[in-house]
């Protein structure tokens, strides 16, 4: 295989992962998939050579073509698992966008399928792989946190429930599993990916369910943001918390909201027992003799970050605040097509496979089923990653 064949389903989050592999001189995106022609036609326009792009409302049919070679599925939490299961079993190589399914037995089927069919199957994180994320990352495996033994990590919104799709507020769906995972599933793998012991949350709809809160409005106490026939069909969280144990003892506090009356915040915090750091903006709380180790991280970094320290300063606390992510997020689709059309096509070890996804799928259901009970869950997760 000299260039890969790749399908885009779904045309919503398909949008941003279908520029990114079509971007890459090693890959085209040759099909689409939508239960919308429409959608497709205006996202084609987008993409090298749209008169040379099969459009397919029909996923089975998609699946049988042997024009194909990988599929990334951008559709409602409900169906990642279905559609991908479908795709593995044509020998299809796979890119999932988060989460991985909508229930831990679905994601655990999927990954036993994927795995044993051999084909490369992949998360598409765009926070895990934004620059900044991946930064941090290469501090921490490099030791300038000495052990990383607690983390507090947020995703908040104040009127961002969807409402563009009903997949999103019905069973299944939910803040949590929306934008929660995002930060989540950084947090964990900045942590080192330990493996998960119990859970503790609160969960619940304080927003949704009155047709407040949902993405438009200026303010979210307006009664009828949406209508009352959209409202009333509400039956996930539009707010989750809670706090997870790990092996190697270190605790995890994280938190999502759709809506809120509070000003929207991304952030993931660090405490470590020889420096510290948080996201947003990207800054590390060190003393002054872990200060020159941080930039040995930076080499071959893209952007290389610019920060400044005192290097007469001995021991003493100071606050190193890097320069150079504003795109980190945009590039995210970047780096993970480029990753997966690498572990296809050279072989490259998989840095997020599905299994990755699974694990975290095990927090997010436990943290919510907590929240259902009122009691800690005990997590049985499988091996590790």
């Amino acid at each position: 295989m000299t260039k890969l064949r790749v399908a885009v389903v779904g045309m919503g989050i398909g949008r941003p992962n279908g520029l990114a592999l079509a971007n890459n001189s090693r890959a085209d995106v040759v099909a689409l998939c939508d239960l919308c022609e429409e959608r497709m036609a205006d996202f084609a326009l987008s993409l090298p050579q749209p008169d040379q792009i099969r459009f397919f409302t029909d996923f089975d049919e998609l699946c049988r073509s042997r024009e194909i070679d990988a599929i990334f599925i951008g559709t409602p939490n409900q169906l990642h698992a279905p559609m991908a299961l479908k795709a593995v079993a044509h020998d299809k190589h796979v890119l999932v966008t988060k989460p991985l399914a909508d229930s831990v037995e679905a994601a655990a089927r999927l990954v036993a399928a994927a795995e044993a069919a051999g084909v490369v199957n992949m998360m598409s994180l765009s926070t895990r792989f934004a620059a900044d994320v991946q930064y941090m990352g290469r501090l921490a495996r490099q030791g300038t946190f000495g052990e990383l033994y607690y983390a507090r990590a947020r995703s908040i919104r104040r009127n961002g429930i969807p409402s563009w799709n009903p997949g999103f507020i019905r069973k299944g769906g939910g803040a949590f599993r929306d934008m929660g995972v995002h930060v989540l599933d950084a947090a964990w793998w900045l942590l080192g990916m330990p493996q998960p012991l119990s859970v503790t949350g609160v969960a619940g709809a304080k927003f949704g369910p009155r047709g407040q809160g949902y993405f438009g409005r200026q303010a979210p106490y307006q009664p009828q943001a949406v209508p009352e026939t959209y409202s009333s069909q509400f039956a996930a969280d539009d707010y989750a918390g809670g706090f997870i144990r790990f092996d190697d003892g270190a605790g995890l506090q994280v938190e999502s909201f759709w809506a809120s009356h509070q000003p929207g915040d991304l952030q993931i915090e660090l405490f470590g027992t020889e420096a510290g750091a948080r996201l947003s903006p990207p800054t590390l709380y060190a003393n002054g003799l872990v200060g020159p180790a941080i930039f040995e991280a930076a080499k071959n970094s893209d952007p290389e970050p610019q920060g400044t320290f005192d290097r007469s300063v001995d021991d003493q606390p100071q606050n190193i605040t890097f320069e150079g992510f504003a795109e980190a997020k945009k590039k995210a689709w970047n780096a993970i097509a480029d990753h997966f059309i690498a572990c296809i096509l050279d072989g490259v070890a998989c840095q997020a496979p599905l299994r990755h996804g699974l694990i975290v799928q095990g927090m997010m259901e436990g943290l919510l089923r907590s929240a259902e009970i009122g009691q800690e869950i005990r997590l049985e997760t499988p091996s590790g990653p």
